[in-house]
């Protein structure tokens, strides 16, 4: 098997990575599109590109806490295979090229929602959470609010 590209990013002190191929850009935190009755998790949408994006905070996805605002605080715009979304990381560091073998299958049980979660690379003493963008977002509660959002607000 060929080797992946992950771009790794940090959400409260913890590495995670995003397969290169669902990635569409890395851009710097802007103000964002507040809408209403959307799930907390959601932080607002921008336009980008001519799309609709609604961009989700990772902290409170992945630990039930905020994101705080500082110069490192990234958006990374994803695809899934409905819409292309953005997730508010605090840094994102760095892209790896990932052999098959540094990526261990989780059988943890105690995993909870680890259905977005599809391995841990362990390289050099990191542990690096590799997740599905997709399975990410279809865990999510309130999601096909926000799918029927962006797409009533595409020309």
């Amino acid at each position: 098997m060929e080797n992946k590209k992950v771009v790794v990013f940090s959400a409260v002190n913890e590495e995670f990575g995003l397969p290169v191929e669902h990635v569409i850009s890395i851009e710097k935190f802007q103000k964002l599109t507040e809408i209403p009755q959307m799930p907390k998790y959601m932080g607002g949408v921008l336009t980008m590109r001519d799309e609709l994006v609604p961009i989700i905070d990772s902290n409170l996805i992945l630990f039930n806490k905020k994101f705080v605002h500082t110069e490192k605080t990234r958006i990374i715009v994803a695809k899934t295979d409905e819409i292309s979304i953005g997730l508010i990381v605090d840094d994102a560091k760095e892209i790896l090229d990932i052999s098959p073998e540094q990526i261990k299958q989780l059988s943890i049980n105690g995993y909870q929602s680890s259905a977005y979660i599809s391995g841990v690379i362990n390289l050099e003493g990191r542990l690096i959470t590799l997740l599905q963008p997709t399975s990410l977002i279809e865990s999510l509660e309130g999601i096909n609010d926000i799918k029927n959002h962006v797409h009533s607000h595409q020309s």
